[in-house]
């Protein structure tokens, strides 16, 4: 089956809808999972990102978002981007086979 442009226009219109999949955070430290879809050589692809950034309060009050770490961010950072890694590869592994896999 040839991929059209036609096919890419709806497959993007129906399925990109691009939410975060899965968040961890502790702290002001986070790592979102996306879910992502693109075009590859055979049409339609499906792909996953994982974002991080860490939270804080500038001058003013507001509520802004760097990925700088403090060095006592570093520990939470680690944590929040294993557990993204963990549930990447168990997406993953699922898509493999029915049986968990440890």
């Amino acid at each position: 089956m040839k991929y059209t442009e036609q096919k890419h226009r709806e497959y993007t219109e129906t399925e990109n809808n691009n939410t975060p999949e899965k968040r961890f955070s502790t702290g002001a430290v986070s790592a979102t999972v996306w879910r992502n879809s693109g075009v590859g050589k055979n049409g339609p692809v499906e792909f996953r990102t994982v974002s991080f950034q860490r939270s804080y309060k500038d001058k003013d009050d507001k509520w802004q978002h760097t990925s700088s770490l403090r060095l006592h961010d570093i520990p939470k950072a680690t944590l929040v981007l294993n557990k993204a890694f963990e549930f990447l590869v168990m997406k993953e592994s699922q898509g493999q086979t029915e049986e968990e896999v440890v």
